[in-house]
C-alpha cells in the first residue's frame, strides 16, 4: 500500500499540474535541429589542486565560475555547453566537431550510407532502417545504440522506424573480448591525436554522424522525420543511448535502459555507497570498464577525491533538458547502482522544474525482471513517452516511481541547493 500510495501521490501532483507546466513550457522547444547550441561556451576547467570540494552534487544551474546561477532558459544553451567541455575534458575526452562539407550521405536501398572524411582519411558507416507498417512518412524513428531491449510490441505497434547504431563501426571498447587498446580504432585514424578518449565520447560522435546524414538526405529521401528522433540503449548501451542523447540536441527523445554507474548514476553516492561496511559494491568511478572513460578521470578523482570533481552525472542527464528523458532502473541488480541514479535523476529534474517542464522527464526503478527485459508494470511509462515525444501525442509523462525503501535516502544532504 505504501508504494501505491507513493505513485498516487506523484499521479495527482502530475495532475495538478500539468496545465502550469504546459503554459510554462509551451515557448520551450522540445527538440533542436542543431547538434550542439551551447557549442561556444568556455567553462572554467580547474585541475584537481584548483577545485573546490563539494560533497554533495554540484548545482548543474551554477556557472563554471562560481558566480551566479542559470534564472532564464535562454541561459541554459551556453551552461549546457559549460556541462558538456566538462564532461569532455574530465571524463570522455573530445567529442570532435565535423563540418557538414565532411560528411557524404546515401541511401542504398533502407541502408543509410554515410561517409566521413577528416584528414584525409574516411570513416565509413552504415545503418538499415526498417520503416512501419503502419502510417504515413515522414515517420518518427528510433535509434538503438548497440540494440534496443525494450519489447517489439511497443514500437512495432506504432509508426515507428527503427535502426541500430552499430558501435563498433567506430570504436569496438566493451567489457566483451580483447579490445586492440586506445588508439587503434576507425575514429583514431581521422583522429590520431585523441588517442587518449574514453569510448562513450567516440560513440556519441558516431551517432551524430548517422544523424548529420539523415539531415542531408531529407525526409524525401529517407523517409524520416528528424523533429523526433529518440535514442535508446540498455547496460552499457543504456550509457550509451544516454551520452548520445546528451550530446546532441537533434534527439527528441533519450530512454536510457538499466544504464548503471558512469550512466545516470552519481559518481559521489556510488562512492558514498561502497564505502559502507559491508556493502555490496556497485559501478562506481573506481571500479567502471576503463575503456570507456578517460583514464585520468580515475587517476585524478579516485576514492574520496570524486568531491573535487566539478560535475556529476545528474548533469550528464540535465544536459537533455529541455529535450525528454526517461531512465528505466532494476534495483534487484545492484551493481547498477539504482540508489545512486534515484539521486541523480532527481537532482537533474531541478533543471526541467525550473523552466516548468518537469513532465518532460521521469524515472521508473522496477524490481522483479531480468536484466534488459522490461517490467510489464513499466511498460505504459514508456508507451507515455514514446506517444508524447515522437508522435505527438497527449499523455501523462511526469513518472517518478522508486522502491519504498528509496524514500529513506536524504535527497536534501545530496541536493542542498533544492
Amino acid at each position: 500500500m505504501k508504494h501505491l500510495f507513493f505513485l498516487l501521490l506523484f499521479a495527482v501532483a502530475g495532475h495538478v499540474g500539468a496545465s502550469a507546466q504546459q503554459k510554462a513550457g509551451k515557448k520551450i522547444p522540445l527538440v533542436y535541429n542543431v547538434e550542439n547550441t551551447g557549442a561556444n561556451a568556455s567553462p572554467v576547467l580547474p585541475t584537481l589542486s584548483e577545485a573546490r570540494k563539494t560533497e554533495s552534487l554540484p548545482n548543474p544551474l551554477e556557472w563554471s565560475n562560481g558566480k551566479g546561477k542559470v534564472k532564464k532558459f535562454a541561459q541554459w544553451k551556453k551552461r549546457r555547453g559549460e556541462i558538456a567541455k566538462e564532461i569532455q575534458h574530465y571524463e570522455i575526452g573530445t567529442k570532435p566537431v565535423v563540418d557538414p562539407s565532411a560528411v557524404k550521405a546515401t541511401m542504398d536501398g533502407d541502408t543509410l550510407k554515410v561517409d566521413i572524411t577528416v584528414n584525409g582519411e574516411t570513416l565509413h558507416m552504415k545503418a538499415t532502417i526498417h520503416y512501419p507498417t503502419t502510417g504515413t512518412a515522414p515517420y518518427a524513428l528510433m535509434i538503438g545504440t548497440s540494440g534496443i531491449a525494450l519489447p517489439r510490441d511497443i514500437y512495432q505497434s506504432r509508426p515507428i522506424a527503427t535502426m541500430i547504431f552499430s558501435e563498433r563501426q567506430v570504436n569496438n571498447y566493451s567489457q566483451f573480448g580483447k579490445p586492440a587498446g586506445r588508439g587503434n580504432y576507425e575514429f583514431d585514424r581521422l583522429y590520431p591525436d585523441l588517442k587518449d578518449n574514453g569510448a562513450y565520447s567516440e560513440w556519441a560522435w558516431g551517432l551524430s554522424r548517422l544523424l548529420d546524414g539523415l539531415q542531408q538526405l531529407g525526409p524525401e529521401v529517407t523517409k524520416i522525420d528528424m523533429s523526433h528522433i529518440g535514442v535508446t540503449g540498455c547496460s552499457y548501451a543504456g550509457k550509451m543511448a544516454l551520452f548520445c542523447g546528451a550530446f546532441d540536441e537533434r534527439v527528441a527523445l533519450t530512454i536510457a535502459q538499466e544504464p548503471g554507474g558512469g550512466g545516470a548514476a552519481a559518481w559521489r553516492y556510488s562512492r558514498w555507497i561502497n564505502k559502507q561496511p559491508g556493502a555490496e559494491a556497485v559501478e562506481g568511478l573506481d571500479n567502471t570498464d576503463y575503456h570507456w572513460f578517460k583514464e585520468s578521470l580515475r587517476e585524478n578523482y579516485h576514492g574520496d577525491s570524486v568531491a573535487y570533481l566539478p560535475h556529476d552525472h545528474h548533469e550528464l542527464a540535465a544536459m537533455v533538458c529541455p529535450r525528454a528523458l526517461l531512465m528505466l532502473g532494476n534495483p534487484d541488480y545492484v551493481w547498477l547502482a539504482d540508489p545512486s541514479a534515484y539521486v541523480s535523476m532527481n537532482g537533474a529534474i531541478k533543471v526541467w522544474e525550473q523552466f516548468g517542464i518537469a513532465d518532460r522527464v521521469g524515472y521508473s526503478i522496477v524490481p522483479g525482471h531480468g536484466h534488459c527485459q522490461l517490467h510489464k508494470a513499466q511498460y505504459p511509462e514508456v508507451e507515455a513517452y514514446i506517444d508524447k515525444f515522437l508522435l505527438g501525442k497527449e499523455a501523462n509523462t511526469v513518472v517518478r516511481i522508486a522502491p519504498d525503501s528509496y524514500a529513506n535516502i536524504d535527497l536534501k544532504r545530496w541536493i542542498p541547493w533544492n
